[in-house]
């Protein structure tokens, strides 16, 4: 069935295949296929950024996971998407696939990848997640024994895609890891890009990105003071804020200057429903959610207004359009970022934690391909076993890998080495 506002083509398939059910539109039927998936389930044993079970002196915390976060980042896509025109199950799918190949310990377990994927052209998790969704995660295959992952739509495929581009075409930095394919999964991508201008996102791609955004901007911090890991006061504080405005400048917001990160950070604790204090209180943990909401929406409703007033009022699909995000709102976004990234990840023992994470899937590609393909599971030992090549085999060794939850890479790590 075809969705409003689509033409045909954005609702083909790479494998065709009849729809089972009638009612349904073909972007319906996406979104339910990432819910069912495999993937999806298995982000809720990957961290998001505090880790589950931390305690502090006076409560414990229920942090997010990357499951929850994906939930939250599609609740937040699917109202803003809708708002502006878009299909809101397109834009739902997308959010709810973005994080799909996040492997082990978060970006840490990416960089860690990375480096062991060196051989076989690297890893990175945008480029695994369209990897999944194309052919890992098994759904479909075609004909002749292919498989096709999910096999969503083109449409649903292009939206899922943060970075379109392989590895060294990053259209401003070409030194620059962050891309959203592999060589050998051209094929599937330049099918979902058909049409498409280079290094061009799709509005719903755009929808996706900034609500991911927005939505772990602003929960990191939530969880942060949920773990008793940052007093609000130090936002007040010097040389507290340089400090989170270095981060901001470094990472997050790359030539902005001090007094306008300062005039951002200003703005958020300005605010009447910003938590000026927490102590873990019924009240104090109202007050942070409505202060989360009121973040969301002013994140939200600042995207929506400045992209209708350059676009006006009719739906904004695919290529018609270019969300528009007002500086103010992208630079408190970023302030927020830093907070949680300056309280939260640079936390001392955080370090000490990286450092064994990297430690643990290290050992763990020297040992399952020492083992290979004996020692994968059946269907990565499939894929090693019709790799045309040494790249092929070791991908399919880290395809296992990336798959594993935090607690499976340990458990598989502690099994496959000596002495550990």
């Amino acid at each position: 069935m075809a969705a409003s506002g689509y033409p045909g083509r954005d609702l083909e398939r790479y494998a065709p295949e009849p729809d089972k059910r009638p009612g349904r539109t073909a972007f319906q039927r996406d979104r339910a296929r990432v819910l069912h998936s495999a993937a999806l389930r298995r982000l809720a044993g990957k961290t998001q950024v505090v880790t589950p079970g931390t305690k502090s002196q006076a409560w414990d915390a229920t942090p997010r996971t990357r499951l929850t976060h994906s939930l939250e980042c599609a609740q937040v896509g699917r109202e803003l998407g809708a708002a502006l025109g878009c299909d809101p199950d397109l834009v739902e799918t997308a959010c709810l696939a973005h994080d799909l190949g996040h492997p082990p310990f978060g970006h840490n377990g990416e960089e860690a990848l990375d480096e062991v994927a060196e051989p076989c052209g690297g890893f990175e998790g945008n480029a695994q997640s369209l990897r999944l969704l194309t052919r890992l995660e098994p759904k479909r295959f075609t004909e002749d024994g292919q498989p096709v992952g999910l096999n969503l739509t083109r449409a649903a495929l292009d939206a899922a895609t943060k970075y379109p581009w392989p590895r060294g075409g990053h259209p401003e930095d070409p030194a620059s890891p962050k891309c959203g394919v592999y060589t050998d999964d051209l094929p599937v991508f330049h099918w979902a890009r058909e049409g498409a201008a280079p290094y061009t996102r799709c509005f719903e791609a755009q929808v996706m990105d900034w609500s991911d955004d927005v939505a772990y901007s602003v929960h990191d911090v939530e969880d942060g003071l949920h773990a008793g890991h940052l007093d609000p006061n130090v936002l007040l504080a010097e040389p507290e804020r340089r400090e989170i405005f270095a981060v901001a400048a470094g990472r997050y917001a790359p030539g902005a200057g001090e007094a306008e990160l300062a005039a951002a950070l200003d703005r958020l604790l300005d605010a009447d429903w910003w938590p000026h204090g927490y102590d873990g209180t019924a009240r104090a943990q109202a007050r942070l959610k409505d202060a989360t909401s009121q973040l969301i929406g002013r994140f939200c409703l600042a995207a929506e207004g400045a992209t209708r007033e350059a676009y006006g009022t009719g739906p904004l699909t695919r290529y018609a359009a270019e969300l528009i995000v007002p500086e103010a709102q992208r630079l408190e976004c970023a302030v927020l970022k830093a907070v949680a990234d300056r309280y939260v990840m640079q936390r001392p023992d955080q370090e000490r934690l990286r450092a064994e994470q990297r430690i643990v899937l290290t050992e763990l590609a020297e040992a399952l391909l020492a083992r290979a393909p004996e020692g994968l599971d059946p269907q990565f030992r499939t894929l090693f076993d019709t790799a045309a090549d040494d790249a092929g085999r070791m991908r399919a060794v880290i395809d296992q890998i990336a798959a594993l939850t935090d607690a499976g890479a340990r458990s598989l790590h502690g099994r496959l080495v000596p002495g550990t």
